[in-house]
This record gives C-alpha cells, structure tokens and sequence, in this order.
C-alpha cells in the first residue's frame, strides 16, 4: 500500500463525516456555509475529505447546538484556548441543570394537576382530605371540603390553623367521625326519605350537647352549605335544625 493510499483510507467523506457525528450530510453542509466546520479542498477524485479534527469539531458543535448554545458562541468556543473552552462547557453544564431543576418542578405541579389541593393547600389540610379518603369519605365530599378550605385560605386565611386543629381533632373522635361518615350517605337521597329523621335526631342531639359545652354548633359550616346547594335531601337536614334551634332559643328563659 502507498503513502497515498495510506492516507486516504484515514480520511472520511462528508457521508462517514456526518455518520460519525450523528448528523445529516445537509447540517454538515449548513455549517460549512455558515462558517463553523471548515470546507476542506476536493482531492484529486473530486471528494472532499475529512480528518478526525473534523469530526472532532462536528461533534462539539453538534452538542453545543443540541445544548441550546446559539451558533455564534459556538463558534467563539471553537477557537478559546482550552481552559476558556472549559470554563465555558462548566457554565452551559450548570445552566442545564437549573433548567432541568426548572423542569422537574413543572412536571411535580402537573402531576398535581389532577387533584389540585397541593397547588394551593398547605400540607396540614392535603393531609385532612387525604384522611378523609382512608376513612372512606366519598371523593365528591372530598371535593367539596377541598373547595371550601380553598375559599376559607382566600377568604379567612387567619381561621386556618384552628380550623385544622379542630378538623384533626374531630376525626381523632369515634363519635364525630362516625357523624361525618353517616352525613355523607344521604346526598342523593330523597328529601322525605324516613332514613333522615334518625340522621337528624343524631345531629340535632350532637349540636345540643356541642351548645352546653360552649363548642357552638357542628353543622353551620361552609362545607354542608355548599352541600346542601346539591342535595334536596341536605337543604331538609339543615331547614330541620335550624328550626329545632329556632325552638330552643324561643322555649330558653329570657328569650
């Protein structure tokens, strides 16, 4: 094999170029014409050939473009001594990884998105609502708690910690959760439904005992309000205790 022969098998073509890169033969020649990858001479064949500093420079402009780094700092970059082009390559590294801390932070909100409560809730009350959930609260009464607590953040932000304090401490409480749980049931029920009356009964003696223990009454909440704007059968619960407060007031001495 002569010299020549030698030499022209460790040259590539623009194709073996481009393959070596992981790129086409057209974006190789649209850095040729843009200037960033020197255009060798045609040999004697006509072909243009290529050395392995060729390809070396492909392949950093082909990251550096895949990096988002505009195509005039690459070809600043091309021609910094060594330890400008190092520097350089540290701060497009750390710069990728705040978009990637950026981007991983999107995809936690979207998966959120689905549920909706860690976008806008504290931690303490996505704790509430999934506790609701593990006592087998329906997820529609879940919603709806979700949504009065995001109206109580934006309408009574002070009221919150209490609130959760008393929410956690009720569900601590056999008797009101197993309250909670019997209110949920009744929603698509129909308003004379004789289920009621026993559901009523509870309620009613439960606020009774809640007034002698100065505690105020249990079912007045923006929960059941927007409950009852759904459910014919709610608007009966609560017309029903609040004419049987109505009475006690009345009957009270010095009303």
């Amino acid at each position: 094999m002569t010299f020549h022969e030698d030499q022209r098998r460790t040259v590539l073509t623009i194709g073996q170029l481009a393959a070596t890169a992981g790129v086409t033969v057209r974006t190789v020649r649209h850095y040729h014409h843009v200037g960033l990858l020197s255009e060798p001479e045609r040999d004697a064949s006509g072909y243009r050939r290529y050395g392995a500093q060729a390809a070396l420079d492909l392949i950093r402009i082909r990251t550096l473009a895949d990096a988002g780094v505009p195509l005039a700092r690459i070809d600043a970059l091309l021609h910094a001594q060594p330890a400008e082009f190092a520097s350089a390559v540290t701060d497009i590294d750390a710069a990728l990884q705040r978009k990637i801390d950026q981007l991983t932070e999107y995809r936690r909100r979207i998966t959120e998105l689905a549920g909706g409560e860690r976008l806008v809730l504290p931690a303490e009350v996505v704790a509430i609502l999934n506790r609701m959930r593990g006592l087998g609260v329906s997820e529609r009464r879940v919603r709806l708690e979700r949504d009065a607590w995001i109206l109580m953040q934006a309408l009574d932000p002070g009221a919150m910690p209490r609130r959760i304090r008393d929410k956690n401490a009720g569900f601590d409480d056999p008797e009101t959760t197993r309250l909670y749980l019997a209110c949920d049931q009744p929603f698509d029920w129909e308003p004379h439904d004789p289920r009621l009356d026993r559901l009523i009964d509870d309620l009613d003696a439960r606020e009774i005992q809640n007034e002698r223990d100065g505690t105020g009454p249990v079912h007045l909440n923006l929960v059941v309000s927007r409950i009852s704007e759904a459910s014919p059968a709610w608007q009966r619960i609560l017309d029903a205790l609040a004419h049987r407060a109505k009475k006690r007031r009345t009957a009270a001495p010095g009303s």
